[in-house]
């Protein structure tokens, strides 16, 4: 895999019947190692580490229902009350981050309404925080730590 813009990590690697998977520390369980895999296992370790996210406040490949349809988040942060307060949506290291990609992440948000979003593909991170009240988002440079982002007022 490409050295990414990210912390390195230690990752737990095995060969399964001629897979190689990855431990997902968040889904306690090992999951195929795609290059999109890649990339959310070095990001939400640096979520937890940097960003100081505990581990039990994300979730990985969460299941929503948009319009009849079933799609899946692939990473959300929780507020201590268990509402959700960011969408993560990553990208392998060889895709661009497009306006698809935000448009996608935009839809899942029309169901969890959330505060942060963020797009990664390991190279490339933007974090946008929501303006509910103008209904739009602004872009961010820096991603507020979690209790910056649980707080009454935000960050950023």
């Amino acid at each position: 895999m490409p050295p990414l813009n990210l912390p390195p990590v230690e990752l737990k690697i095995i060969r399964d019947e001629g897979l190689i998977k990855v431990f997902d520390r968040l889904r306690e369980k090992y999951v195929a190692l795609t290059p999109e895999e890649f990339v959310r296992q070095h990001f939400t370790a640096w979520l937890e580490n940097d960003r100081k996210i505990p581990r039990a406040s994300m979730a990985n490949e969460v299941s929503i229902d948009l319009n009849g349809t079933r799609k899946r988040c692939d990473t959300v942060v929780y507020d201590r009350t268990g509402q959700p307060l960011m969408i993560v949506e990553y990208k392998a290291p060889g895709i661009s981050i497009t306006q698809d990609t935000f448009d996608q992440i935009a839809r899942y948000n029309m169901v969890l309404k959330v505060r942060y979003l963020a797009v990664s593909n390991g190279l490339n991170h933007y974090f946008c925080r929501l303006d509910t009240e103008n209904k739009n988002y602004h872009f961010i440079r820096q991603l507020p730590t979690y209790q910056e982002m649980i707080s009454p007022f935000g960050s950023n």
